[in-house]
């Protein structure tokens, strides 16, 4: 428990203040107890100090007040007693001091004017209430009095006095006429503080005879009138008409014009003035001026600012209002009117007076018999008021005499107080402005200790937070307080509690083991008093999942998720916010157990959406942000400035950009005079500029629009900016991919890309096309032509170069001059074949093939290339009938070897070259015969195993179906196979070439073999076949294989699939001979061997691969 300080020793003054604060008891605002204790009187409400009342109504003078036991009230009127019993016309209501005066039933309020005081009084003290000065309103008439129509000459100032009757309270003025209409207020015309209307300048508009001054009285709810006032205005024309016809032609005659005049003040006179003003109220400083034109009033402040925000101008600025005044706001003020003639100033010197208002007003005082206190009242104002204290009403200096009490200025000190010490006493401050009356009761009360929270009141918790249990308790002496935790618990003591000086033990950081029951005890000498309280501590409420930051496009659907964690015995409660906000009632808002999702998003749902989670103890919130996106606005407002012949200025203002930046805008323009209706692409800014310098070309009826883009998408085009013709001009450029190539052999067909409709400037657009022949001392020759894009020149020799140029041109001129290109006329077939061909055999698969290049004058077009084709002649190996394939191999460019790859070993080829250019090929060059050497065969057509014995196999195969050479012999090889898979010995049999089957002997029986067989050139060995066999365990097994072999059903079945197979061999056949004599097809053949890949086109290497088939009826 935390110990009291020691206080140091310091002025008396000083030590008893803080005893105040340490010894006076507070009492607790219980209904049960306030009805038990002894108190004295308080004033509760009564009527201001200043109360003017309506002498129609019947006067309340209000005064209540409380007090244990139930005060008493009575009355003093102008100092004296008030015998209320002896006036019929004044009751005081029931238990309460608050007086009726029946004035409605004959009374009069004149007769009840005066300063009223009420005194509320029990066996503990007396308490008073201010002086409530009683005065009735009025609401006189206005004087009778003629006024005298005011006659004015135009320009010059006036004032319209108002003068209304002296009335309680002064009444509200205001202008009209008699129509009930407010007349018209302005810079010119004005009205004053004090009611009058001034008028800086007459006009002739303002001549009327109904200026009307209304004096509104609101407490009696009446208004009075004045008579109304003429105005007559004469204008200089007017005037000098009258003077005119008053006077002879021979005199001189004639007002003065209307002349302007520097500014003079109205109101305020003179030079200086002064202003005394109440602290707390509002300052009011005007000044109206009088001049032509019509002079502006400024206010400043002489050596300070104008305090902000209190700082208000009213009237057209003629009056500077200030509120809530203090000290700091006096000096000197200053207001200049001014026009155009000069100026003219008035300084006010303002002095800000406070009636008293309070420092510490006294409190009410609780002390316990024997303890020590002090009242204190402190106030000021300005001046400074004086301080004077009472006791129970009477001033203390006659008061009765109480050794405990001892007045020092401003501070009654009390010591030792007893029970009969008990008073109500009255501090009175007061200055010449005013004065400040308040009650503060010295209460003396021995009580035994009272506890006033309920009994086995139950508190509940959230883990982690402090826990405040309650011991509200009285007594006096202030009892002392003491907690234990349980029935038989040692007394709390240490750093993890705080007890409140009310009673309450406070439980910093509660955990689960704070659960249980707490005593409370109070005790003073009068007394013994405890109470038991239990407390229970319960899981916090968490959301584990809480929502997030979400982008979603307009139209689309969003969720935010708020799953939550909470204590079991808690019902948690789950409320969706918008903008701090309720949700809006709309059906797209679906509010699920843990989700909120918003279907078919619009801009407005966009804003912070906050999942709130309530507990009875806890709550917790989580908020996340929705941006709803979408493609920006278009632009609007489109405007052309800075009109020139090649360009123009466009301005825009962007759209909304809906939450996504703008990236750019895309500058779009439709020529209405060639493609009315067709948009083009014109030119794009950044998205943080709305302005672009256009290029504009000539003879164009140019308009254009914006689209602005973001990351969600494009905008919807803006509206067409107004339309612009630029003037029309020559061409700025010719037409572009010009070329010139001949179609025949005698003609040269020239192209050329036409100009769009913009880029020809102007009307009449025609272009002049020239050509000449090349390295000939030729003239051009031009002819003009429509707006086209080709022109056919005859009669041109074959394949010769031509310079070419086209040039634009229209009604206002040509373009300037083109550029010159070379074409050709057209060509015909290359006349000779290439000579000298040379082939050299690599290997068996590939050879290298040379020839000599034509005479470029032969070729007669440009040169593409060459072409070899070649084919197989017959194969060496063997002689049949087969198909032709002839393969062609294109060599681009000037190429004069070439490589052959996929030839087939050991056969014969032939060859030939052909140049080729863009007409077409050549004459081929004689056919050159070529032979391949030996190859490695292929691998055997097939491997069968029949006839299974006990020891022996029977093997047959059928020779390669590319030999590729001679063959010279088989190679077989077998192996057994054990029941594991595992292999045995391997054994190899060399076979003679002319054999086609073998029986292996002396086999073991029920054995499984592996057999691998190939042929052989007298190159190499050729790939290998495989077969596996098993041989049989018994004679009997021998047998039924042979009965099975030789039954006539296996032989016919045999015989029915061989004649279906034939049957096969001819449709196939037949179906590749259908294309005719000479099929012809390309074919590209791949080779293993890195030396013969197909090489790029300006390799030369290999060329473009073609296959021609043909059947040859002679035999290789």
């Amino acid at each position: 428990m935390m110990k009291k300080k020691s206080i140091p020793a310091s002025k008396p003054f000083l030590i008893l203040f803080l005893c105040q604060i340490i010894s006076a008891l507070d009492v607790p605002l219980d209904s049960k107890l306030l009805e038990e204790l002894s108190q004295p009187p308080t004033i509760t409400h009564q009527s201001p100090k200043d109360y003017i009342v309506d002498p129609r109504e019947n006067i309340v003078i209000q005064c209540e007040a409380k007090g244990k036991p139930p005060p008493s009230f009575s009355w003093t009127r102008n100092g004296t007693h008030f015998d209320i019993d002896k006036d019929a016309q004044v009751t005081m209501k029931p238990n309460s001091g608050t007086l009726v005066v029946n004035i409605m039933n004959g009374g009069k309020a004149e007769a009840y004017e005066g300063v009223y005081q009420c005194t509320a009084r029990n066996e503990r003290g007396a308490a008073i209430s201010n002086n409530i000065v009683i005065r009735p309103s009025r609401s006189p008439l206005w004087t009778k009095e003629k006024l005298e129509p005011h006659q004015v000459r135009e320009g010059d100032s006036l004032v319209l006095h108002c003068r209304p009757p002296v009335g309680l309270p002064p009444p509200i003025i205001f202008w009209m006429d008699n129509a009930f209409q407010r007349l018209p207020q302005s810079e010119r015309v004005s009205q004053g503080l004090n009611g009058d209307l001034y008028f800086s300048n007459v006009q002739p508009e303002d001549t009327r005879e109904d200026y009307i001054c209304y004096a509104r009285f609101n407490h009696t709810q009446t208004i009075q009138q004045k008579q109304p006032i003429s105005v007559k205005v004469f204008s200089m024309d007017s005037l000098n008409d009258t003077i005119a016809a008053n006077l002879s032609d021979t005199d001189i005659y004639g007002a003065k014009p209307v002349t302007e005049r520097q500014p003079v003040l109205l109101t305020p006179t003179g030079s200086t003035s002064t202003k005394v003003e109440l602290r707390g109220n509002v300052l009011l400083l005007e000044c109206i001026a009088a001049g032509l034109p019509t002079p502006v009033i400024r206010w400043i402040k002489e050596g300070g600012e104008l305090p902000a925000n209190r700082t208000f101008f009213e009237n057209f600025k003629k009056t500077l209002k200030i509120i809530d005044v203090s000290e700091a706001d006096s000096g000197n003020y200053k207001c200049i009117a001014r026009n155009t003639l000069g100026s003219v100033h008035h300084v006010i010197s303002v002095t800000v007076k406070a009636a008293p208002y309070w420092i510490t007003a006294p409190r009410n005082l609780v002390l316990s018999p024997g303890e020590d206190g002090t009242l204190i009242c402190r106030a000021n104002g300005n001046p400074k008021p004086s301080i004077s204290w009472l006791a129970n009403g009477v001033p203390i200096a006659i008061a009765p005499e109480d050794p405990s009490r001892k007045v020092d200025g401003d501070t009654i000190i009390f010591s030792h107080v007893q029970e009969r010490s008990s008073a109500v006493y009255q501090c009175n401050a007061s200055n010449e402005y005013g004065y400040l009356l308040a009650n503060a009761f010295v209460n003396v009360l021995a009580e035994p200790p009272r506890i006033l929270t309920p009994a086995n009141k139950l508190y509940q918790v959230i883990a982690d937070s402090p826990a405040l249990l309650d011991c509200a308790y009285f007594g006096s002496p202030k009892p002392e307080i003491e907690w234990f935790k349980g029935v038989k618990g040692s007394i709390l003591r240490g750093n993890e509690y705080v007890f409140h000086d009310n009673g309450t033990l406070e439980i910093p950081v509660a955990q689960k083991d704070s659960t249980g029951t707490y005593t409370c005890v109070a005790r003073n000498e009068l007394g013994k008093i405890q109470n038991e309280v239990r407390l229970e501590i319960k899981d916090p409420t968490m959301i584990i999942k809480q929502p997030e930051y979400k982008v979603v496009q307009r139209y689309g659907q969003v969720s935010f998720e708020c799953i939550i964690k909470h204590d079991s015995t808690l019902l948690p409660t789950v409320i969706w916010l918008k903008d701090n906000d309720e949700l809006p009632d709309d059906e797209r808002f679906l509010v699920g157990k843990d989700n909120l999702t918003i279907m078919n998003v619009t801009d407005k749902d966009d804003g912070t959406y906050t999942c709130i989670v309530n507990t009875t103890l806890d709550s917790v919130s989580a908020s996340a942000v929705l941006t709803v996106v979408a493609r920006p606005n278009p632009p609007f407002d489109l405007e052309l400035t800075g009109q020139l012949e090649r360009s123009i200025e466009l301005s825009w203002i962007p759209g909304d950009e809906n939450n996504s930046p703008i990236t750019h805008f895309v500058i779009e323009y439709e020529d209405g005079l060639h493609e009315p209706g067709v948009w083009h692409y014109q030119t794009e800014v950044p998205g943080t500029q709305t302005t672009v310098q256009l290029k504009l070309s000539p003879y164009v009826n140019y308009s254009f629009r914006v689209v602005a883009v973001n990351k969600i998408g494009r905008s919807q085009p803006s509206e067409p900016s107004e339309q612009y013709l630029t003037k029309s001009a020559s061409p700025d450029e010719n037409p572009a991919n010009v070329q010139g190539i001949g179609s025949e052999p005698d003609n040269l067909v020239i192209t050329w890309e036409s100009l769009k409709g913009f880029q020809s400037n102007g009307p009449g657009l025609q272009y002049k096309v020239s050509w000449r022949q090349k390295d000939v001392d030729d003239e051009w020759t031009s002819v003009i032509v429509a707006n086209v894009s080709k022109y056919i020149v005859s009669g041109t020799p074959t394949f010769v170069p031509y310079e070419i140029k086209v040039q634009a041109l229209n009604d206002l001129g040509y373009a300037p001059e083109p550029s010159e290109v070379i074409g050709h006329s057209g060509e015909d077939l290359p006349m000779v074949a290439p000579g000298n061909v040379q082939v050299h055999v690599i290997n068996s698969t590939l050879a290298k093939v040379h020839w000599d290049p034509v005479p470029l004058k032969t070729v007669r077009g440009h040169l593409q290339g060459y072409k070899v084709y070649y084919w197989k002649v017959q194969s060496l190996s063997r002689r049949s009938r087969r198909h032709v394939e002839k393969n062609i191999l294109t060599f681009r460019g000037n190429k004069t070897f070439g490589m052959l790859p996929g030839l087939e070993p050991y056969s014969s080829y032939k060859l030939n070259v052909r140049v080729v250019n863009g007409k077409g090929e050549g004459p081929a060059s004689p056919d050159k015969l070529f032979k391949t050497p030996e190859g490695v065969p292929s691998s055997p057509s097939y491997l069968k195993i029949t006839n299974p014995t006990l020891d022996s196999l029977t093997l047959e195969w059928g020779s390669p179906t590319h030999p590729n050479g001679v063959l010279t012999s088989y190679i077989l090889k077998f192996q057994p196979i054990n029941n594991t898979h595992e292999l045995g010995p391997l054994v190899e049999i060399r076979i003679p070439a002319n054999e086609s089957s073998l029986i292996l002997k002396n086999l073991n029986y029920s054995t499984r073999y592996k057999f691998y067989f190939n042929a052989q050139t007298s190159v190499g060995s050729g790939s290998q076949i495989t077969e596996e066999a098993v041989t049989i365990m018994d004679e009997a097994m021998a047998s039924r294989q042979v009965d099975i072999a030789t039954q006539g059903w296996f032989i016919g079945l045999m015989c029915a699939v061989a004649l279906l197979i034939l049957i096969l061999l001819i449709v196939c056949f037949i179906r590749r001979n259908k294309g005719g004599k000479y099929p012809v097809k390309e074919k590209e053949d791949a080779h293993a061997d890195p030396e013969i890949q197909p090489m790029k086109e300006d390799d030369g290497t290999f060329g473009e691969y073609r296959l021609f088939s043909f059947v040859s009826s002679a035999p290789f």
